[in-house]
């Protein structure tokens, strides 16, 4: 199966070269190509694409309020003029920053990066009848299935995760943006760039922290309207 991208920017002859690269590479195809972030926001309402390439200076709506804008973003590779943004978009875990003009070898250290993203340490999903549940790997040889209602927190560790369940603990190597896309939107979320969460397991909520299991886990500043937008609505 192919990697659908989706490709935004005001600028057609940026969109032209983007285009014409990923034409080159099998793996890779272009789902849609829009010069404006309105556009694509109504083209992700009723369709799904892996990775995003994305321009930061719009009209109307621009790169980084369309990426705060949604609520599972796919991979996200920035594609700008100016390297000014690059700290910001960092915090919303965008996967690469590409200064224009973009060469090709830079273009395709960034699709190796999609690519082992997608591909690298899978966690396998499946689910039983009632309860959800995930296969991770915990060493070379080893899948430890884990429980969805189980999962207390999920901590980055740079390269590594540290998920916390009611049963133990256990480290996989993965990313947080990852592990966090596998869970259902409805029953975790991200409240920090290090830290992912059970909503069911909140004991309390007090300031700008959480408290689960007796430790309070602090709300990243970018994370607070939404968490407690999103607690509320849970009616916890």
């Amino acid at each position: 199966m192919k990697i659908k991208c989706l490709i935004i920017d005001d600028e057609p002859l940026a969109i032209n070269v983007i285009k014409n690269y990923l034409k080159q590479i099998d793996d890779f195809e272009i789902s849609e190509t829009f010069n404006n972030a309105i556009d694509g926001l109504n083209f992700l309402k009723s369709n799904t694409v892996d990775v995003i390439f994305l321009d930061i200076n719009m009209p109307v709506l621009d790169g980084i309020n369309f990426i705060k804008s949604l609520e599972n973003p796919p991979l996200l590779i920035i594609t700008s003029a100016y390297d000014e943004f690059a700290l910001e978009t960092y915090e919303l875990d965008v996967l690469d920053y590409l200064i224009k003009p973009i060469e090709f070898p830079r273009f395709m250290k960034a699709l190796n990066k999609v690519n082992r993203r997608l591909d690298k340490n899978k966690v396998f999903q499946e689910s039983s009848q009632d309860r959800p549940y995930l296969f991770v790997k915990i060493d070379k040889k080893k899948m430890k299935k884990i429980f969805l209602d189980e999962i207390l927190t999920v901590e980055s560790l740079k390269d590594y995760l540290k998920i916390n369940t009611t049963t133990g603990k256990y480290i996989i190597h993965s990313t947080l943006s990852d592990f966090t896309n596998l869970l259902p939107s409805s029953d975790f979320i991200r409240i920090h760039r290090s830290y992912t969460i059970a909503i069911k397991k909140i004991d309390a909520v007090e300031g700008n922290s959480v408290e689960i299991e007796g430790l309070r886990y602090v709300i990243g500043r970018s994370y607070i309207e939404e968490v407690k937008q999103k607690i509320l609505n849970s009616s916890i």
